[in-house]
């Protein structure tokens, strides 16, 4: 036991939580595992922690357990408030809680500006999970609030977050926007079994760290021709970015790239240079 607050299956059974598909909920219940989860993040002394989706709460228990400082748990599951309510209980003034969508809630404002370093750990909801991490890694303001994500997906899609060119079969947009703003690694594989109910896919937990200073390009003109080339990933670069320019030779020279390559070969600095290029910037 993490702390000395009922077992999970209690605390549902007694609010009556069942998880709801149209929210993406699937609860962990074994509380070893969600304290990994919490020291996966690191030493949290002096760190506020932002959850989403914490459901009954076994993941916020275990990361104020592990010595966050204030956990601020975004979840938009009204029922989940009384077990949320515990909890607070349990750890007075370190837990607050936001009714909200995650998707509409800004991480600065929702911190505050009094908060020290300031983390993400979540098991996201695998109906939003990628849209929120696109959202907070291409938020216009850069470094980010946020020091670290600790972020559950399903495996196939963790496979792509941490994806590049050496691993084509897994490489695609979303690898390219974590590869330039971020470092993103896998940590280990959580099985599906190990929620209620079970998903039919294994999840995997991912942590990113934002890149200070990442290589410089316009962030639309990258989404642009990722889009692009992706879009036609079989085809060679002469072809599939003939979506950007009748003639894209030009602009694949500058670029200093292959026009016989294909999207999959294309490293993340590749298409940072062809958008500084399609910007007409010295790629």
């Amino acid at each position: 036991m993490i702390d000395d607050l009922p077992p999970l299956r209690e605390v549902v059974a007694a609010h009556g939580l069942a998880p709801k598909r149209s929210l993406g909920q699937n609860f962990l219940f074994d509380l070893n595992l969600t304290a990994r989860i919490a020291r996966a993040a690191g030493p949290l002394d002096g760190v506020t922690v932002v959850e989403v989706g914490p459901g009954p709460g076994g993941l916020t228990r275990a990361l104020l357990s592990c010595g966050a400082e204030r956990v601020v748990a975004i979840e938009r599951d009204a029922r989940c408030r009384p077990a949320l309510e515990q909890i607070a209980l349990r750890y007075p003034g370190r837990l607050s809680t936001i009714d909200a969508d995650a998707m509409q809630v800004d991480i600065a404002e929702a911190v505050g500006p009094q908060a020290g370093p300031v983390r993400i750990v979540a098991n996201l909801p695998y109906n939003v999970g990628t849209a929120l991490l696109v959202g907070w890694i291409t938020a216009e303001a850069w470094p980010p609030r946020w020091q670290q994500l600790t972020l559950m997906f399903q495996k196939e899609v963790a496979q792509r977050i941490v994806a590049d060119e050496r691993r084509p079969s897994d490489y695609g947009r979303l690898g390219v926007l974590c590869g330039w703003r971020t470092e993103a690694s896998i940590l280990f594989d959580v099985a599906a079994s190990a929620f209620v109910p079970p998903p039919k896919v294994t999840s995997t937990v991912v942590q990113l760290t934002p890149r200070l200073s990442p290589a410089p390009c316009r962030l639309g003109a990258l989404e642009v021709v990722t889009q692009a080339a992706f879009g036609q990933r079989r085809k060679m670069l002469r072809q599939s970015l003939k979506s950007l320019r009748s003639d894209p030779l030009p602009l694949i020279e500058a670029a200093g790239l292959d026009p016989t390559a294909r999207a999959e070969t294309i490293p993340v600095a590749g298409f940072v240079r062809l958008a500084r290029a399609l910007d007409g910037q010295t790629a």
